[in-house]
């Protein structure tokens, strides 16, 4: 699948860790700037599944101001190559882009470009893992070594999904995934991208991910979750099933266990996700701003406006903000 997006003159981007702060800051931007919010949120694409992914409150939804939420149903799989395309059918590229969310994937496409080879093909693949059982060992790194071994030094030889995707791409197209990998084009200008992120302390963030999820149950998480059930059978499709807690409460509620039970677990999972967020968020130029400093938010998203507008660059990142950033 090929995507094609032309790129904005300005794109910001707020992101960071669950239950930073991402909506509240955006929200406040858009206000200041009157841009509209492009959710950058994997869960909050899908309709139905508005407490357990934090969606905005629903009159702030359909560009009032936020955008790219409730596009498909919980059972339709939705990838990366969709998530981008919707993005492109939302967001023009005269005007300068608002993005707020923390799915690192969909960030990493936006800068670092997509793999556009082959799709999947369910023959190739479930040949190899029959190999793979049948052989034992590994089989299927030692196979990478010899047809792209850039690959095989990139992939763990435990890490079957990757191996068997890479040694599909070779059969499929006679090139190497490595090869595939370095003609991924970046969607967008580094010179022309401000990432922002709310910097909190720890403890803040794991209250505030406590809070959360108390308040999910409160609102009505698990009525929410059987009604998904009562609606279709498989209720999720295996991208939406990825979503922290639905598939635990599902499970209780089929089981006939108590569905609050699992509240302990799912604090912890997002205390994870969290971690995981921020781990990768040290590798990018995010200027972190403390939640209470929105005019000086403020004032340096207009410095990028005006920038742009003026055609130079935009000011490089500073590195005070950026040596504020936190592992929860």
């Amino acid at each position: 699948m090929k995507i094609e997006i032309e790129q904005p003159p300005l794109a910001i981007i707020v992101t960071g860790a669950t239950c930073g702060g991402k909506s509240k800051r955006a929200l406040d931007i858009s206000r200041d700037t009157g841009l509209p919010v492009n959710v950058m949120d994997s869960m909050k694409v899908y309709r139905g599944m508005d407490i357990g992914s934090a969606k905005p409150a629903e009159e702030l939804r359909n560009g009032k101001p936020y955008q790219m939420v409730d596009l498909v149903d919980p059972w339709e799989e939705f990838t990366v190559f969709d998530w981008l395309s919707a993005l492109g059918e939302s967001a023009s590229s005269k005007d300068p882009w608002l993005i707020s969310g923390g799915t690192v994937f969909y960030l990493h496409a936006l800068r670092e470009g997509i793999f556009q080879g082959p799709g999947p093909d369910d023959v190739i693949r479930e040949r190899l893992k029959a190999e793979s059982k049948s052989i034992g060992g590994d089989y299927l790194h030692d196979k990478l070594k010899e047809v792209d071994p850039d690959a095989a030094l990139m992939i763990h030889r435990h890490d079957h999904k990757r191996l068997v995707r890479a040694l599909e791409v070779h059969e499929q197209s006679g090139e190497p995934i490595s090869v595939w990998h370095k003609r991924r084009v970046p969607i967008l200008d580094p010179d022309k991208t401000l990432l922002i992120g709310v910097h909190r302390e720890r403890q803040e963030v794991h209250r505030r991910i406590k809070a959360r999820v108390v308040r999910m149950f409160t609102e009505g998480w698990i009525d929410e979750v059987q009604s998904l059930l009562d609606a279709h059978d498989p209720p999720w499709s295996d991208t939406a099933g990825q979503s922290i807690g639905y598939q635990r409460l599902s499970k209780a509620l089929k089981e006939g266990t108590d569905p609050f039970l699992e509240a302990d677990k799912i604090i912890a999972l997002n205390r994870a996700l969290a971690r995981s967020q921020l781990v990768w968020a040290r590798k990018l130029p995010i200027e972190w701003f403390a939640p209470d400093e929105g005019d000086r938010v403020n004032e340096r998203v207009q410095s990028a406006l005006d920038a742009v507008k003026e055609g130079r660059p935009i000011d490089p990142p500073d590195r005070e903000l950026m040596a504020r950033r936190r592992t929860v």
